[in-house]
């Protein structure tokens, strides 16, 4: 059955043309079903040239460009994100924290609708600190969680708080845990994932330039996000839940832990630790991709 993008905006469907202008791309300009209505599987993720250096993974998975192929930003009209195209797959830079990734996912959605692209799956790669966890494990979100542990994601619209639900799809953290297990090479778990609006206070770090609390109380909040289910922390994951949800888009956020918090606060690993880290998640994902298009 054919799944469709719904745009929850009935304004959409007035204007004569729609310009996605932190992607320098337009339906006035740009042919959208021509240049991305095979997509299926949308990898997005922080870091422009870690979303550069996937869509070179994953075009070597599936065989579908020669080996030190450079593949075009098709953002180059702007320096706010970055766009990269190969075969189903399409990868996506975001920046760091709600307000970037919020900004993004409101024009990929729409470039998706425009393209009446359907049985979209977007997945959100990333790293993030762990509780509890040894670093380089990986985390498959079930509920993005507020820094109260609750789940949902709250902003403020026209005056007034709106709260929306930050469930991610259970079935597709079923399967990724699946592929986890077959690839057997990294420990990877289901848990939730908070989500805060700031990399140092808001995360109770002592490491910032104000920290107006002491080791006591940070260990016992962290202690209490684990307790509560939390297993990892970042910066994008209740928006992104929120508006695949609003927009009825399969969603899964796989990120690696670079650190266990209730052991420091600063990332230490060495470079090529962490560089081999951060490619987990695309491992992970890139063994879904493969999988689910028939090629494992």
């Amino acid at each position: 059955r054919e799944n469709f993008i719904h745009l929850r905006n009935p304004h959409l469907e007035k204007m004569k043309e729609d310009i996605l202008y932190h992607f320098a791309l337009g339906t006035g300009t740009h042919d959208f079903p021509a240049l991305f209505g095979d997509v299926k599987f949308v990898c997005v993720g922080g870091s422009p040239s870690r979303m550069k250096a996937f869509i070179a993974y994953i075009a070597e998975e599936l065989e579908l460009g020669s080996p030190g192929c450079d593949y075009p930003n098709i953002c180059a009209g702007t320096d706010r994100y970055a766009m990269y195209k190969v075969g189903p797959v399409l990868s996506v830079s975001h920046g760091m924290g709600i307000p970037s990734i919020s900004i993004m996912l409101h024009e990929l959605i729409k470039l998706l609708y425009h393209a009446k692209c359907s049985n979209i799956t977007i997945i959100r790669i990333g790293t993030s600190g762990g509780i509890g966890l040894e670093p380089g494990s990986v985390v498959i979100t079930r509920q993005s969680v507020d820094a109260t542990f609750k789940p949902q994601f709250e902003q403020v619209v026209l005056g007034k708080t709106v709260i929306r639900s930050t469930n991610l799809d259970e079935q597709l953290a079923k399967e990724l845990m699946q592929c986890s297990k077959e690839i057997n090479q990294f420990n990877t778990v289901i848990g939730n994932t908070m989500c805060t609006l700031d990399f140092y206070e808001g995360q109770g770090r002592l490491d910032g330039a104000i920290c107006l609390y002491n080791e006591e109380e940070k260990l016992q909040y962290l202690k209490e996000a684990y307790d509560s289910g939390v297993r990892n922390i970042e910066m994008e994951s209740s928006v992104f839940a929120a508006m695949c949800n609003l927009s009825g888009v399969k969603a899964a956020v796989v990120c690696v832990t670079l650190l266990n918090r209730l052991e420091g606060d600063q990332i230490s690993s060495s470079h090529d630790v962490l560089v081999e880290y951060q490619q987990r998640p695309q491992k992970l994902v890139g063994y879904f991709i493969k999988k689910s298009l028939g090629k494992v």
